[in-house]
């Protein structure tokens, strides 16, 4: 059986998705599991990923789901682990990277690791340890505003170090730019006083190679997805793995499609103004939402009669003025709990009248969706881009599913990935 190289374990749907699609792309199959019962059960591959919906949870949760999930990838004797989280390093005070990260380095046995959640090319990058967006620091940017993980602290040291007892220190850019061999003499270092975890410094793509040339054989790292596009090279160098062979495509899903959007990001309201124009959307009231069932069978009703004629969208996505209204009615928690179960129940509501096709927005609500419908594991296809994952389930009756990073994608990437599951082919 083929060793296996690297097993993930992610703290949403979405970003564990699109991760599994990196390394399929790249010629590395990839199962993709949100069960860790089923990671025995993924067969003869080089790579393994068990997403949770982990991120906002009470951190002692968090920690126990995902000491499962990694206790599964250890027994099946995976090389590394990688602990997946998001570029915008979502978290709060309470956790939960620090928790899962103390949680991880315990059941490795690694003596440090470092944390990447960089991505050049999105213009997501840490310099001197503060995170920006583009040119503007985390803390000046709509991230300050997100309703459940809002990032007022560009420091990620601080950041980090507020959720852990383990001391934290950086990977300067100076250090990085060296090359590996340098970083990991400063890194020694710096362990030897003490230091366990590392913000990593990135500016630059290079930059990655260099990370994951120096981490490519520690026990434990974390980080973005995007780090992880860098890893299959240095596999194959090193021969690791064989040559990398295209993965199977995934199978043409016909039936209803609709657009379920749970994400107040601004990228997509983007998108839900770009697909209304061309395709009916309904705008769930959130603060007037509480009678679920109500709620679902209003939306179900509105559904039917415009099904036939092509995708439809749903929204409890708004404006910060609109969420602040929700939050203040229900408690944030309540009020983002409230959108998850509406979104879940009509999703299952909308399976059962002939949808097969569901392009999801926002990492929470990727997880609620997935749960309602009882998903456990996924076909996953080659990387189209940031923030699109798109995945087939392997039953008789496949349902695809797109799960959508509510911060990414092109504007019109709701109506496209919708069309394009009725012949993956046609753009793999």
């Amino acid at each position: 059986m083929t060793k296996l190289i690297f097993g993930v374990v992610a703290d949403d749907l979405t970003g564990g998705m699109e991760t599994a699609a990196m390394l399929v792309a790249a010629g590395i199959e990839c199962g993709f599991v949100t069960d860790p019962d089923l990671v025995g059960s993924c067969g003869d591959v080089p790579a393994i990923l068990v997403a949770q919906k982990t991120r906002v949870i009470p951190a002692s949760e968090a920690v126990t789901m995902t000491e499962k999930a990694a206790r599964a990838l250890l027994a099946r004797g995976a090389r590394q682990i990688f602990f997946k989280y998001c570029a915008t390093f979502d978290s709060t005070d309470q956790g939960n990277i620090g928790p899962v990260s103390d949680l991880l380095m315990q059941l490795t046995g690694a003596e440090y690791t470092a944390f990447c959640p960089a991505s050049p090319a999105l213009r997501r990058t840490v310099y001197n340890g503060h995170l920006f967006l583009g040119t503007e620091l985390i803390s000046d940017s709509p991230k300050r505003n997100d309703p459940l993980t809002p990032m007022t602290d560009p420091d990620l040291v601080r950041v980090l170090q507020r959720q852990t007892p383990t001391r934290v220190g950086l990977l300067a850019h100076s250090q990085v730019n060296a090359g590996a061999d340098s970083a990991g003499r400063a890194i020694a270092e710096a362990a030897a006083r003490g230091i366990r975890y590392f913000i990593a410094d990135t500016i630059y793509d290079r930059d990655l190679d260099t990370l994951a040339t120096l981490t490519c054989d520690w026990k434990l790292m974390t980080g973005n997805a995007t780090i992880v596009q860098h890893y299959p090279a240095i596999w194959k160098a090193r021969g690791l793995i064989a040559t990398a062979r295209r993965p199977p495509g995934l199978r043409a899903v016909g039936g209803g499609g609709v657009v379920l959007a749970g994400s107040c990001a601004e990228r997509t309201l983007e998108q839900l103004a770009e697909f209304e124009k061309s395709h009916p959307l309904f705008r769930i009231d959130l603060p007037n939402a509480e009678d679920v069932a109500a709620t679902v069978g209003d939306a179900l009703d509105w559904a039917r009669p415009r099904l036939d004629r092509g995708p439809v969208g749903f929204a409890t996505s708004g404006a910060p003025e609109a969420v602040k209204m929700a939050q203040q009615r229900y408690g944030r928690e309540g009020a983002a709990q409230l959108a998850e179960t509406i979104l879940g129940r009509l999703a299952v509501s909308l399976r059962s009248i002939g949808v097969r096709r569901f392009v999801v927005a926002g990492g929470e609500t990727s997880g609620a969706i997935v749960e309602h419908l009882g998903i456990r594991r996924l076909r996953v296809g080659p990387y189209g881009g940031p923030g699109i994952g798109t995945a087939v389930t392997e039953d008789e009756d496949p349902v695809a599913l797109c799960l959508k990073s509510g911060k990414l994608g092109p504007i019109d990437l709701f109506a496209t990935t919708l069309e394009a599951m009725l012949n993956p082919e046609a753009v793999n």
